[in-house]
């Protein structure tokens, strides 16, 4: 089995430590997680940072990886990747359900700030690019000369509906952040420090990512984005 490169495993270390931190900060400070609560709204808030950033940052970076670091076959690679971008769009629409819940029951205004518009736009886009790519490249497929020719779109429109996933982050932080800070939190808290160093191994970790994948093939191995499988 062909050792993981060392950007991946850069990547995989930001993201275990990203995610430490959101949990950090929304269990430890925030008090949790809930899909309901009758007393404590934010519970429901809180799940919404937690879900996006490992659905969409997270397991959306693996899922852009997996065909330079997993070392099985093309159509394995291809499936792993497949099922990684659904539950990643799965996990990223119930932290959408639990931002539009929160809202609700707190009676505050939905989509009225411009990190709602990226985010829903991001989701969309999202959810449209896993059905392209599930119809063209998986199931029912498109003919080998359709594929050769949308596969190198496909990639670029995966890395720009990535970043938009990374500014949608980085804008929620902010926002969340700003809210607190306008409501009495310190703007040196712990609380404040942690938000902001998780915002920071967010933007490392995409960096890492898109860099990575971007690079050139200097032959670490072949399993790489393939428009049609040759045995």
């Amino acid at each position: 089995m062909a050792a993981v490169p060392a950007p991946a495993k850069a990547a995989r270390a930001l993201a275990a430590c990203a995610a430490g931190m959101v949990l950090l900060w929304c269990v430890h400070f925030r008090g949790g997680l809930a899909l309901g609560s009758p007393t404590n709204k934010g519970l429901i808030f809180n799940v919404h940072p937690v879900f996006m950033l490992i659905g969409f940052i997270i397991l959306g970076s693996e899922a852009i990886m997996s065909y330079k670091i997993l070392p099985w076959g093309h159509d394995t690679n291809k499936m792993i990747h497949l099922l990684l971008h659904a539950v990643a769009l799965l996990l990223g629409s119930i932290g959408i359900y639990a931002a539009f819940k929160f809202h609700n029951e707190s009676g505050i205004a939905n989509l009225y700030s411009l990190h709602s518009w990226v985010g829903l736009g991001t989701i969309c886009l999202y959810g449209l690019q896993w059905i392209f790519g599930f119809v063209t490249f998986f199931f029912p497929g498109a003919s080998p000369t359709l594929r050769r020719t949308a596969l190198p779109w496909h990639v670029r429109a995966g890395l720009f509906v990535y970043i938009l996933s990374l500014l949608a982050a980085e804008l929620g932080f902010l926002e969340k952040l700003t809210f607190l800070q306008a409501g009495g939190l310190g703007k040196y808290s712990s609380e404040a420090l942690v938000v902001n160093f998780t915002a920071l191994l967010v933007i490392l970790l995409g960096s890492t990512v898109v860099l990575y994948v971007t690079a050139p093939v200097h032959g670490e191995h072949s399993h790489g984005y393939s428009a049609v499988h040759k045995s």
